[in-house]
């Protein structure tokens, strides 16, 4: 139990939108008392519970919903047959004129602000100039674009006619982006040949050309100028953004009128045991729960500002524009955060008025060790509540929050997934905040910790188990014929139950805590990396064996990840040879692939079936016994284990690179 930390004021409680929602549902004959039992009821009636947002909301829809739930089965739940409605349309109607929709910045000069009606404008011409294009509903449209106002346009103009939006950021390398977009065949690409990260420009004409040369579906791409400014076109055929954006305005634009299952993107998985995995979310699914999540969980209001630091490559990017459905403005930022100076987004948020801000806990680590004092140099009266997610939240920051933000803000953290593009666990304005604790369990989901042999535990460390449908998990896997992956990736442990792959713990008040990974993916910096796509890069390297990554979650919310490699005959690990490892990483991938230690080892530890034991060596190197964390009967080669346990044993404090 941690200590508390913060409570909500009288005045909080009773201008929460959970307070409203409440309050509207007990005129209808509802009786709740507390959030606790709004929660109960939201999980012992999904279909009630989710009717109730439906009609609070005042979701429009051209054609009356068949029922709000068809099939409660996972997979493959039904919700709402029947109904069409748009995520770009119902997004867009949340402002008008020239209320600020959005503001964007960079590392250099002030932030650009986009007005409602300014955005409007820029999404009809371009959804228009797709369909001159022959885009048609179902088409993907994949973007290679920087946290630019060009990327959130062109989302929505693709969404806003039916097509279906993908995007990969362009610190990404090419064979990255080309794993997961040759899975989906995308017909038009939005590339940019250049972006600026640390006070670098990069160029990525290379890495385009070899995106187009290895996706045959492309018919068009568009140019968007990166850092670089105005340069030759990225490819001969392509068109320029200037040239979209100089057609007419468009007087009567008419969206797309989506089923409530209709493809709105396609975002993706780490690649841990092969290919990412390609998540397909509707339409319908995505905006009940952004307007449940932007509302209840983070109690947005056409007052707020939100902002959270992501890139266009991780689901963040979707979440942070879905604060325009609470009729928000929401922040873009495209950098590092440390730059030109380690307090930059503090700057950026007196500019822009932030009232929530959102990042790491590494964010905060490295505030820490600059020794940043948010309060001391800007203005933060604006700021009501910090959002911390991407990895564990230890208790010390949170209590740097209230010391060096303000002594009564709202400090919460949430946990989700890609796979779900929203949270199992999160804020809530009405509850008190306790030191190191997530709140609660997020409205709708029904979430628990479960043991090995599947029963519900309070207090004890278990694996994150949803046991009912949320309208936000995949409709399906682009390419899974049959969904026999979709199956086997959640419901092969638990049977009818979505077994995350998070250790979780809630405690007897409804405190949560997420403990990390239970699987073998990397959560690096606050970005889920696989492994996969790690090996297929370094043990195409000369001299390389075979290897084994594992990411170790330290306390401080740090982290620390070594890379052990087998070598030929005769070849030794030196400096040259770990240079090559990284820089291609670097280069390949990103740089949150390259790993902080490289070790040389005799052996990788294998499983009878021939799988890599990543997930035995990471719980051994946090100190668990050999015997509670493999079983050497089960292994292939079981002497490889040892190298392992002498390895944790001997080493005190794992040392940790340079950020």
């Amino acid at each position: 139990m941690g200590d508390l930390l913060w409570s909500p004021s009288e005045e909080m409680v009773a201008a929460a939108n959970v307070t409203a929602f409440i309050e509207w549902l007990n005129a209808r004959g509802h009786n709740f008392r507390s959030y606790d039992e709004l929660r109960r009821w939201s999980v012992d009636d999904i279909a009630a519970f989710w009717e109730a947002v439906w009609k609070y909301f005042n979701v429009k829809s051209p054609t009356p919903y068949e029922c709000v739930l068809r099939d409660a089965k996972m997979p493959g739940a039904i919700w709402f047959p029947g109904a069409r409605v748009n995520y770009i349309e119902t997004l867009l109607s949340k402002g008008d004129g020239a209320k600020t929709a959005i503001w964007a910045a960079g590392e250099e000069g002030t932030a650009q602000k986009i007005s409602w009606g300014e955005l409007k404008a820029r999404v009809f011409k371009l959804a228009t100039a797709l369909r001159d294009l022959g885009v048609k509903p179902g088409d993907r449209v994949a973007s290679y674009l920087p946290n630019v106002p060009e990327a959130a346009v062109a989302f929505s103009a693709s969404a806003s006619i039916g097509a279906v939006w993908s995007s990969c950021s362009p610190d990404f390398g090419a064979a990255s982006v080309i794993d997961r977009f040759s899975q989906i065949t995308p017909k038009v690409l939005f590339a940019t040949d250049s972006y600026r990260y640390g006070g670098k420009v990069f160029d990525r004409r290379a890495e385009v050309k070899s995106m187009i040369d290895a996706l045959p579906s492309l018919e068009h791409v568009v140019h968007v100028p990166g850092a670089a400014g105005e340069g030759a076109p990225i490819a001969p055929e392509a068109i320029s953004w200037a040239s979209l954006m100089a057609r007419p305005a468009v007087a009567d634009f008419a969206f797309e009128e989506t089923a409530f299952d209709h493809p709105l993107w396609i975002v993706y998985s780490s690649g841990t045991t092969g290919l990412p995995k390609p998540f397909v979310h509707g339409h319908g699914g995505v905006l009940l729960e952004a307007l449940k999540f932007t509302h209840f969980h983070l109690n947005l209001k056409p007052t707020s500002c939100m902002f959270y630091f992501t890139t266009t490559g991780w689901v963040m990017w979707n979440i942070l524009l879905s604060g325009l459905v609470a009729g928000s403005t929401v922040v873009l930022y495209d950098g590092n955060p440390m730059v030109p100076k380690p307090d930059r987004l503090w700057a950026l948020a007196a500019e822009t008025g932030m009232t929530l801000f959102g990042a790491s806990p590494t964010f905060l680590n490295g505030q820490m060790k600059e020794g940043i004092r948010p309060n001391k140099l800007y203005d933060m009266s604006a700021m009501d509540s910090i959002l911390l997610g991407g990895s564990p939240v230890m208790p010390e920051h949170m209590e740097w929050c209230y010391d060096n933000i303000r002594s009564d803000i709202w400090v919460t953290s949430q946990s989700g997934g890609t796979d779900v593009a929203s949270a199992f666990v999160g804020g809530v304005p009405t509850l008190p905040g306790y030191a190191g604790e997530i709140q609660a369990r997020c409205l709708g989901v029904d979430v628990n910790a479960f043991d090995d042999s599947g029963n519900e535990i309070v207090d004890e460390v278990g694996e994150l188990v949803v046991s009912q449908p949320m309208p936000s998990m995949p409709l399906f896997f682009w390419n899974d014929e049959g969904g026999h992956r979709y199956r086997d990736s959640y419901f092969d442990t638990y049977p009818g139950h979505w077994r995350h792959g998070d250790y979780f713990k809630v405690n007897e008040r409804g405190g949560c805590f997420i403990l990390g990974r239970s699987d073998s993916t990397l959560n690096r910096y606050g970005v889920r990396i696989g492994t996969a796509e790690i090996y297929r890069t370094i043990e195409g390297i000369a001299g390389i064996e075979d290897s084994i990554i594992v990411n170790l979650d330290l306390p401080g919310g740090t982290f620390f990840m070594p890379l052990f490699v087998v070598l030929s005959k005769g070849q030794t690990l030196d400096d040259a040879l770990r240079q090559t490892i990284n820089k291609t990483l670097k280069e390949k991938y990103s740089p949150r692939h390259v790993p902080d230690r490289i070790y040389q080892v005799d052996a990788v530890p294998y499983t009878l079936t021939g799988k890599k034991m990543e997930v035995p060596v990471r719980k051994i190197l946090l100190g668990a016994p050999v015997d509670k964390a493999a079983s050497r009967d089960a292994m292939s080669n079981p002497d490889a284990i040892d190298y392992f346990v002498t390895f944790a044993r001997t080493q005190r404090e794992y040392p940790m690179a340079a950020d």
